[in-house]
C-alpha cells in the first residue's frame, strides 16, 4: 500500500471565509439528508454521513443540531442538486455540483464565473466520462492496521486503499470504492467500530492532465472563484 493519487486543492482564499463556506455547504447537506430520510440518525446513513464530515471541518455540534431541527420543520428550504459540466483554462475538464433554491440564478453565475476566468460551460456528457463517480473515506491511520482493514473491505465493495495526508499535513488513510458500493463501505467500517474522519462521493480523474505552473494557478484560480459562489457545493477537476 503505497501514496494514493489527489488533484490539487485550491486554497487561495481567506480561511475564515472558507470555514463559513464549509458550514453552509453542510447546512444544505443536513437539509437534503433530513429532506430524504428523515432527522433520525439510527434510520438515515447519509445524515450520519452528513455529521461526520461537519465533525471534520470543526462545525460546532449545536449548529448542526440546529440545521436538523430547521430542516425537519415547516417551510424548511427545498434546494435542486444540479451538476454542472464545464471547462477550466487550458483544457482543463470541471465538475461543479451545485444545491440552489434558485437555478436560474444559479447557472447565470456560473457561466459569468466561468466566462470572467477563462473557462466555459459545456453540455451534458462533455466532461463526465472523464471522471468516476466514488465513495471516498478518510480515516486516522491510529490503531488500525491497514493491511488488514484493506483484506476485509474489499468484501463491501473497497477498490482502493493508501496513504494521504489533510490540509494540516496529518497522516491519512484513503479509502475509495465505486459509488454504488458506498452504503455497504460506510456500514462495513460502522460494523467495525471505525468512524471515519469523511465520507464523501467525489468525481475521480482518469486521466488526470498536467500543466506548467503558471497556467496551473489560472485554474486553481477559476476553482476558488467558484467554489466561493453561494450555490457552488464542491469543485472537481483533471488537473494533477
Amino acid at each position: 500500500m503505497g501514496r494514493i493519487f489527489e488533484t490539487r486543492k485550491a486554497t487561495m482564499f481567506a480561511r475564515w471565509d472558507k470555514m463559513s463556506k464549509a458550514f453552509a455547504r453542510i447546512g444544505k447537506e443536513v437539509t437534503i439528508a433530513v429532506k430524504k430520510g428523515g432527522p433520525d440518525t439510527a434510520n438515515n446513513a447519509q445524515l450520519r454521513r452528513v455529521i461526520q464530515n461537519a465533525r471534520a471541518i470543526n462545525m460546532p455540534k449545536d449548529k448542526v443540531e440546529a440545521a436538523i431541527k430547521k430542516a425537519s420543520g415547516q417551510g424548511a428550504e427545498d434546494y435542486d442538486e444540479i451538476m454542472y459540466e464545464a471547462y477550466a483554462p487550458h483544457g482543463i475538464a470541471l465538475i461543479v455540483e451545485c444545491a440552489t433554491n434558485n437555478v436560474t440564478r444559479t447557472a447565470a453565475n456560473i457561466r459569468a464565473v466561468l466566462s470572467r476566468g477563462g473557462g466555459n460551460l459545456g453540455s451534458t456528457g462533455s466532461v463526465a466520462f472523464q471522471f468516476k463517480r466514488m465513495g471516498v473515506f478518510r480515516l486516522k491511520p491510529e490503531g488500525l492496521d491497514p493491511e488488514s482493514l484493506e483484506l476485509e473491505m474489499i468484501d463491501f465493495g473497497l477498490e482502493e486503499m493508501g496513504e494521504t495526508t489533510g490540509e494540516k499535513g496529518e497522516p491519512q488513510l484513503l479509502l475509495r470504492c465505486s459509488f454504488n458500493q458506498f452504503g455497504h463501505l460506510q456500514k462495513a467500517l460502522e460494523d467495525r467500530g471505525v468512524t471515519p474522519i469523511s465520507a464523501e462521493s467525489e468525481f475521480i480523474p482518469q486521466t488526470p492532465g498536467t500543466l506548467p505552473e503558471a497556467q496551473a494557478n489560472d485554474v486553481l484560480a477559476l476553482v476558488d472563484k467558484l467554489e466561493q459562489d453561494e450555490d457552488v457545493q464542491r469543485v472537481f477537476h483533471n488537473l494533477g
